[in-house]
């Protein structure tokens, strides 16, 4: 997008950061992307008060404007598989897969007690209002509370009840909340995209690397997954697991499983959306990592989408300074 050449060394003291929002774009476990980008950002200088986040865009977008992302990418750097697991309080009865309190729980021991009114950034959360579509902006009331609403993945988290509304992720209508970053004041909006050019890699990524069933049943992580499933469907679906993995899954044939269908119809829903959405009001630039490899609940493999958080910044380095400077 932008092939600009810096012509002096870049002055820091002359940007006014006041002026520089931030939309932080959906993406699932690719999201830790965000942590690299904001610290490489800040780096060089340019330092946002205005942080505009959808799904986990929203989540660390909230570490971020509560002066807490230090401590976030302390705790994704040593996240491992069978801390995820954990943290999943599988349900089948509420709407969704995992209820979610358990991972709120969680992220409030690297998160202050605070509400998005008195952060010292400018901040505020993208959710869907699941009974009419409606996109919603969470501007006010406690941070977490408003991070859950929008990081409800539809299939995978159960839905956030807040003010009489049944809320969903945020990515369903604004993938990369750019206009909410102009309402709230910003002049200038950096825009960081997880979805672009993602369309169809993650699923052939996965076909590539697919084992077999009985491959699957012995790994300790699955396994633990399917621990915590069984204790919910009792004995009887226990005596089909290989059946149910083979769903979740996919087949020794290459056949998607449903996570994967799940993962593919969403990341196409997103591109979709996100350019559609572009093309009526465009960030000023836009950063991309390329995390494409990375799947849906890889959060154990943050280290990587820290790395390339940072590498995009660098990579379009002289484009920031310029749209900044100006």
């Amino acid at each position: 997008m932008f092939n600009v050449k810096a012509t002096r060394e870049f002055d820091k003291t002359n940007i006014n950061n006041s002026r520089i929002g931030i939309a932080l774009g959906s993406g699932s476990a690719r999201g830790w992307a965000h942590i690299g980008v904001l610290q490489a950002l800040a780096e060089i200088g340019i330092k946002p008060d205005v942080v505009a986040g959808s799904s986990v865009g929203a989540l660390v977008g909230a570490a971020y404007a509560s002066d807490q992302l230090d401590e976030m990418e302390s705790m994704v750097r040593n996240l491992e598989w069978k801390d995820i697991i954990a943290y999943l309080d599988m349900s089948i009865m509420g709407g969704g897969l995992i209820q979610g309190d358990k991972i709120v729980k969680f992220f409030r021991k690297y998160a202050k007690e605070i509400d998005i009114e008195s952060m010292p950034r400018r901040f505020a959360a993208v959710a869907t209002d699941l009974n009419n579509g409606h996109e919603v902006w969470l501007q006010q009331g406690d941070l977490l509370d408003a991070v859950r609403a929008s990081v409800a993945l539809p299939g995978l988290f159960t839905p956030c009840k807040r003010e009489h509304r049944w809320l969903v992720d945020g990515g369903l209508v604004d993938p990369v909340p750019v206009s909410l970053c102009r309402a709230m004041g910003a002049e200038i909006v950096i825009a960081v995209s997880l979805n672009i050019d993602i369309v169809g890699k993650h699923l052939r990524n996965n076909m590539q690397n697919h084992q077999s069933v009985e491959e699957i049943t012995v790994k300790e992580n699955e396994s633990a997954l399917w621990g915590r499933i069984s204790d919910q469907l009792g004995k009887a679906v226990n005596e089909k697991k290989n059946i149910l993995l083979s769903r979740l899954f996919g087949d020794s044939l290459g056949a998607p499983g449903l996570i994967d269908v799940l993962a593919g119809s969403l990341y196409i829903m997103q591109d979709r959306i996100t350019r559609s959405r572009m093309a009526g009001d465009p960030p000023d630039i836009i950063l991309s990592p390329r995390l494409s490899h990375l799947g849906l609940m890889e959060f154990d493999r943050g280290v990587i989408a820290i790395e390339e958080g940072r590498a995009c910044v660098e990579r379009m380095r002289s484009a920031l300074e310029h749209v900044v400077s100006i």
